[in-house]
């Protein structure tokens, strides 16, 4: 993974045993703040339970899931402080309501549904949700049915939400500072509180969600649960979840179906987790821009994962930091070097598309690190490292980029190859090698043609 790999790797089993070294003592210094962190978590989340716990009481449509693990999870892995998202659950039964795609007439004029976006009609009778409905109305549809309008769901949770804060601080359950509700008054289709827990701050973004059952997805070059504990895919999406999308229409969340999964891959041998918090260690603070802002986030890395748990299935390729690393580097730099990332369940979407970023600048930075990580596997104060007179290696470059319009390159013997193009060892399975072979050359009969 050094740009003179042959040179480390005859420089003997020292400087391989040094090299480790520096990558576990980095890492190690990221997860020694990960107790701090939880005990943070669930100070904030205790605060927040207190709210919720009132907004039940007097609206038991408004339920409280205390079995928050999985945000807890998520929260210690990411290095930055980004926003926690909090799905209130909707005590409704989802599984009666139609699932509709939204039209124009569903929205008043000058709004426009966004792609992917949906109307959730209630039924006639109403399944016994008049009186829910009849707190926060419904949209009047073709037909005579109604809709369940996600803006009024949202208002009626502020409102009650505002009330609960209130009642705590008159009843000295909460203390000055704890928490601010100035982003309530923002047009937005999440409720966001900061809650101080300590010295530290934790955002939260609280949307209403109406659950109902589907079947699992079946998802292209899944089905197998390649690289998953057996059953975990199934598990993770045999429930739709459904929030906010605009004051008329609802959209599907993943939120949960990934961290499920993510979850799953905790569970398997390997230092998986470990690359992702290291990675995003690194996106924290040296692949954004001053002060750590850019364009690639922690929900980026998390689907990194995911795609480099089904493309590299075996336990062999997890068996050390380095080379877990690596492949999660590879699809990332294919990702940056077409800009397109696909989303793990719904490989239709693009995740770098229609966001404005600088996938260039970032791709240099990544691949800076892919070619000399020593320059970065240390903890420094003040600007990130600078990759600004880093030359990227254009036969790499062209490699990445060639499943910009093929996506049957998406597969392990491709990914292999880009890991050859890094890493100290080769790879010694003979099958490997021979897919490896064939792919190559059919990769280098095609690269001039895209160059």
């Amino acid at each position: 993974f050094y740009s003179c790999s042959e040179q480390a790797w005859d420089s003997g089993g020292a400087a391989m045993a040094a090299s480790a070294s520096q990558w576990h003592s980095y890492l190690g210094v990221i997860v020694s703040r990960e107790k701090q962190r939880l005990e943070h978590f669930q100070q904030a989340e205790n605060i927040l339970l207190t709210l919720l716990e009132g907004i039940h009481t007097r609206e038991p449509h408004f339920l409280i899931d205390y079995a928050r693990n999985l945000e807890a999870f998520e929260f210690t892995l990411c290095a930055s402080e980004d926003a926690v998202t909090m799905e209130v659950p909707l005590w409704i039964n989802g599984d009666a309501l139609q699932v509709l795609a939204c039209w124009p007439g569903d929205t008043p004029a000058g709004h426009r549904p966004e792609l992917g976006t949906c109307c959730l009609e209630v039924p006639s009778p109403g399944i016994d949700l008049e009186d829910w409905t009849s707190a926060v109305g419904v949209m009047e549809r073709g037909g005579g049915a109604g809709c369940l309008v996600p803006g009024k769901v949202l208002q009626h949770l502020k409102d009650l939400l505002v009330s609960a804060i209130v009642r705590c601080q008159r009843r000295f359950l909460l203390q000055p500072g704890d928490l601010s509700a100035e982003n309530l008054q923002e047009d937005a289709m999440e409720l966001s509180l900061l809650i101080c827990s300590g010295w530290k701050t934790v955002r939260f973004d609280i949307v209403p969600v109406v659950r109902r059952w589907q079947e699992p997805l079946w998802l292209k070059g899944q089905q197998n649960n390649r690289g998953f504990p057996e059953g975990s895919l199934r598990k993770a999406t045999e429930e739709a979840y459904f929030v906010p999308a605009s004051p008329h229409c609802w959209r599907s969340s993943t939120h949960l179906p990934i961290l499920k999964l993510l979850q799953a891959v905790d569970t398997l041998k390997g230092p998986r987790l470990d690359s992702l918090r290291l990675l995003d260690q690194l996106r924290s603070r040296d692949w954004g821009e001053e002060g750590g802002k850019g364009g690639l986030t922690f929900n980026h890395l998390k689907m990194v994962l995911l795609w480099s748990t089904e493309l590299f299935p075996s336990p062999e390729d997890w068996q050390d930091l380095e080379g877990s690393i690596y492949r999660l580097l590879v699809i990332l730099l294919c990702c940056l070097a077409t800009w397109h990332l696909p989303h793990f369940l719904h490989p239709e979407e693009n995740l770098f598309q229609g966001e404005p970023r600088d996938l260039a600048s970032l791709y240099c930075k990544v691949e800076s690190f892919a070619q000399d990580p020593r320059r970065f596997l240390h903890f420094h104060f003040g600007l990130p490292v600078r990759t600004d007179s880093w030359q990227a290696d254009p036969s790499t470059r062209a490699l990445l980029q060639v499943p910009a319009e093929d996506w049957s390159y998406w597969d392990t013997a491709y990914f292999d190859i880009l890991l050859s193009q890094f890493q100290v060892y080769r790879i010694q399975d003979g099958t490997c090698c021979s897919a490896m072979s064939q792919l190559l050359s059919k990769i280098w009969r095609e690269i001039p043609q895209q160059t």
